[in-house]
């Protein structure tokens, strides 16, 4: 009977949202019921709607010029401004904002990602899920596990060598910290371009040489595509990385572009490939406008994603009414507190008001986030495609908005 009424109640609750508009958002707004705000997150449409702001239209116009585009949502869920706002723009590390979120729905908080070695019969595996912080002590502690014979067979399970960067990461990208490859089984991150999966190579079958002297040891690559050797294998030792949140935190905070990756590829399985199309697909089936968007990556490091500031905003307000909104923010940098926004505003009134994410590529910057005014946030979305960046405009725009009287 109980079950039946959960029945009737949830179908209630998709009516209203189907027919009630104007009473649903005002539901939202207030944000005092938590099943609805979880519905809505998940349901297939939005509700914003326009509301016309002089003061706030004429900042933007007497301040931009088209190379910027801005979208701006108030704590209702109205669009109050914007400017060039369904142009398609390059979003840098702004692309974080939906990757991160994309991850934290196929997770718990306190997940983990994990490294195995894995025995069947005389033959080990080592697997990886990319672990951004792993390192040769964590090596040695899976490998201590490798018992003598007089043939060791070991394979490092790693992704076709093809698959390293995602499409639209230029070859000087290649070279920097920044732009290193993203393989499941990842010393530091790759950022030390001498601690490879080759040098892991050499680590390993030097570290069993040692041990075990008089034993043979053929070590090699396993292309992780091939999932046979799965058949009757055995976990015989494993690693944790420190829980997802904090890796969230990594990529959004210190925007991170190796963790950005390592996370989505995990969340949506693509280990296997450089398709992205599971994240485009997610904002769809929120209702976002996605469709004239693309993704390429999941970092923004690729010069390929498109999206717009209008696509960035109204994701931003639907996170809102996600169960994990407050991890999500938590995830963020701040003005003049931690990440990349910690020495902006320092010692002002902003200070600690913004919760958002900085993009920066060669012609392009990016901004966006959680103004909070008064306690209640507005949401802002500034980004500039141009050889004439200036991000000072940016900082002084959200800083105008802040001053702004709330319309």
């Amino acid at each position: 009977m109980n079950v039946i009424k959960k029945i009737y109640s949830f179908f209630f609750i998709v009516l209203i949202l189907v027919t009630s508009p104007f009473l649903i958002r005002y539901l939202l707004t207030k944000q005092k019921i938590t099943i609805l705000n979880s519905i809505y997150f998940n349901f297939p449409g939005i509700i914003n709607k326009n509301k016309i702001c002089p003061s706030y239209d004429a900042l933007l116009n007497q301040t931009l010029d088209e190379s910027f585009s801005v979208s701006i949502i108030n704590n209702k869920g109205e669009i109050i401004s914007s400017y060039n706002e369904d142009v398609p723009r390059l979003p840098a590390s702004n692309q974080k904002l939906f990757s991160s979120a994309y991850v934290l729905s196929k997770y718990k908080l306190n997940n983990n990602l994990k490294t195995s070695l894995y025995k069947n019969k005389s033959d080990y595996y080592l697997h990886g899920q990319g672990d951004p912080d792993l390192n040769y002590e964590h090596i040695i502690e899976l490998i201590s596990n490798v018992k003598e014979n007089k043939i060791i067979n070991f394979n490092i399970v790693e992704i076709d060598s093809k698959l390293y960067w995602p499409n639209g990461w230029t070859n000087t990208d290649k070279l920097y910290e920044y732009g290193s490859p993203i393989t499941s089984l990842a010393i530091e991150s790759n950022h030390n371009k001498y601690y490879d999966i080759y040098a892991l190579k050499n680590f390993i079958k030097n570290y069993l040489k040692n041990k075990f002297p008089n034993s043979k040891i053929n070590i090699d690559f396993f292309d992780s595509e091939k999932t046979f050797y799965l058949k009757n294998i055995k976990e015989i030792n494993k690693v944790y990385s420190t829980p997802i949140l904090s890796l969230l935190t990594l990529t959004n905070s210190e925007s991170h572009n190796f963790t950005a990756e390592s996370l989505f590829k995990n969340a949506s399985n693509t280990w296997n490939d450089n398709n992205y199309i599971k994240l485009k697909r997610w904002l769809e089936n929120k209702g976002l406008p996605a469709t004239n968007a693309y993704f390429a990556d999941a970092s923004g490091l690729s010069r390929k994603n498109k999206i717009t500031s209008k696509l960035v905003v109204l994701f931003l307000d639907k996170m809102r009414y996600s169960n994990d909104f407050n991890a999500y923010q938590s995830t963020l940098s701040i003005t003049g507190v931690r990440g990349t926004l910690a020495k902006r505003f320092v010692n002002s009134e902003l200070s600690g008001k913004f919760f958002g994410k900085t993009g920066t590529l060669s012609n392009v910057f990016a901004l966006s986030g959680y103004l909070y005014k008064n306690d209640k946030p507005i949401i802002i979305s500034i980004i500039q495609n141009s050889d004439k960046i200036d991000k000072e405009k940016a900082f002084n725009l959200l800083r105008d908005l802040y001053y702004l009287r709330s319309c």
